[in-house]
């Protein structure tokens, strides 16, 4: 029983340091990424934009480019395999599911920028989805009153994402741009992953 325990802690710290580690990543990724992209505006540009504007005409913009695709990519392969480590230690697959289809779809965004049209976008709606659903269902295993943030941060995510489907540029959220409405998609998924990362290391740790 106690081989058992240590093993769980074991597997939080990695699958801790994992989320922890992809959060910082796409955070430093994006920022480093904006600063050296020529005219780059957070309200009016996609954060996408920073590997390659849409299709036919697409404009990619080096060293931004690398970077933001490296950054992405390197951060998706974290978040898939922590979402295995997480999976050992609590076997919630309402949980892990999710967070390892997010995984997925920031590692495909890494892989195909806006260049690949399509097959871009549905990567990116990949992982903003299943991103704002990981932040909610991870509450069955976290405590409060990170739990509350959990579900705050996912539910603020998917709200945006609806609405915007739904109402276009008459969203609330359009008000800051397409470029301000997609990061308040994306920003709070990050916050919680790294947010996440840190509950559990320390949680690994009681």
């Amino acid at each position: 029983m106690a081989d058992r325990s240590d093993s769980h802690m074991r597997y939080e710290n990695i699958a801790g340091a994992l989320l922890f580690g992809a959060g910082v990543i796409a955070f430093l990724g994006i920022i480093t990424a904006e600063t050296l992209y020529p005219g780059y505006s957070t309200s009016q540009n996609m954060i996408s934009d920073l590997g390659a504007t849409d299709p036919p005409n697409s404009i990619i913009i080096q060293p931004s480019s690398s970077i933001f695709s490296a950054s992405m990519a390197v951060c998706g392969l974290l978040i898939t395999a922590a979402s295995y480590f997480v999976h050992r230690v609590f076997r919630k697959q309402a949980f892990t599911v999710p967070l390892g289809l997010f995984g997925a779809g920031v590692l495909g965004v890494g892989i195909f920028n806006g260049s690949y049209g399509d097959i871009h976008g549905i990567f990116a709606l990949l992982a903003f989805l299943m991103g704002g659903l990981a932040a909610i269902t991870s509450s069955r295993v976290e405590r409060a009153p990170f739990s509350y943030f959990s579900v705050v941060l996912g539910g603020i995510a998917l709200l945006d994402l609806i609405l915007y489907y739904i109402l276009g540029n008459v969203s609330p959220f359009a008000a800051f741009g397409l470029g301000g409405l997609e990061r308040w998609i994306a920003y709070p998924i990050l916050l919680w992953v790294t947010g996440f990362g840190g509950y559990l290391m320390g949680h690994s740790q009681t």
